[in-house]
């Protein structure tokens, strides 16, 4: 997830929750039930607050390592925060003695109950953000869907459990979609990638691209770079395009909710194309015109 700035503010879990208006999708929208909301707040806060760390993005003050017992010392070690989280997580599912410790582990509680929520999901995304401290680079494209698979997937299927939809066909699905999400993420955010030494562009289309590394710290792309993300992101199309029956599958604001996700991205897509397929002055955004006539598409069952 790519977030804007949110204000800073002394309470960790009310700086957190606060990055949800910013996000590139919406995270729970006024049309789905209140039950359905609050429960994705509270995946959305777990979610956020585990890519703060793996980013380095929490609020200063170290608050958010107090809360999960982490001494000032090892306050700016993200491995050591990740361990914390995930022994925190723990104590949600029942795994360690006494309640969560941080309230955005606590927020979630009853919703884990609620729903029947299962610990794999979550520890995936913390793997994910463990995977960020140790690889910076991914040789291959099936190397980075193994990453997808840990950083993006567990969100879908998290969104699936909790409005009670998930089944194996639409697990299959919703990967796809969360898959593609992410890689259009990666497109949008090559520059900001490279600056915290992140490339996620396999090297092996790099090279069969004839791109550098150096090429994607230039102002503006040339044509190989353009090229390869051209490439990536047709093979981001492909997916949600592949994952895009899920919507047809489920009813009412369910399907609402999953066409937005679908039409966030194929809109994203084209904003890239639009921009020439040059990602390296800033992220490609669509506006919300684009945006509206992707969800119409994508409800009709159409693209």
């Amino acid at each position: 997830m790519t977030a804007a700035a949110a204000p800073r503010t002394g309470d960790p879990e009310r700086s957190t929750l606060g990055k949800a208006a910013h996000e590139n999708f919406p995270v729970a929208p006024f049309f789905l039930p209140r039950a359905w909301r609050e429960d994705l707040m509270a995946v959305y806060g777990f979610a956020r607050l585990v890519d703060d760390i793996g980013d380095g993005d929490l609020a200063p003050g170290g608050a958010d390592a107090c809360l999960l017992g982490v001494s000032a010392t090892e306050a700016e070690d993200r491995l050591v925060l990740l361990d914390a989280f995930e022994a925190d997580l723990r104590r949600v599912f029942g795994d360690a003695d006494g309640p969560p410790r941080h309230p955005l582990l606590r927020r979630l509680l009853p919703t884990v109950r609620r729903r029947s929520l299962t610990p794999e999901p979550f520890l995936g995304l913390i793997a994910a953000n463990r995977q960020d401290q140790l690889v910076a680079r991914y040789e291959t494209y099936d190397d980075l869907l193994a990453y997808c698979e840990l950083s993006a997937n567990p969100v879908g299927r998290l969104v699936l459990a909790v409005t009670g939809a998930a089944t194996p066909e639409r697990i299959r699905r919703s990967d796809a979609i969360c898959t593609a999400l992410q890689i259009v993420e990666h497109l949008q955010d090559v520059a900001e990638d490279l600056g915290r030494d992140r490339v996620y562009l396999p090297a092996a289309d790099m090279k069969r691209f004839h791109v550098r590394e150096a090429d994607l710290a230039q102002p503006t792309a040339g044509a190989s770079v353009r090229a390869l993300v051209a490439f990536e992101a047709q093979r981001a199309s492909d997916l949600l395009n592949e994952g895009a029956p899920l919507v047809g599958s489920v009813h009412g604001r369910l399907r609402l909710l999953l066409a937005g996700f679908v039409a966030g991205g194929r809109a994203a897509i084209r904003a890239i194309a639009a921009a020439e397929y040059d990602v390296l002055p800033g992220p490609p955004k669509p506006g919300k015109l684009r945006l509206l006539r992707e969800a119409g598409v994508t409800l009709r069952g159409e693209g």
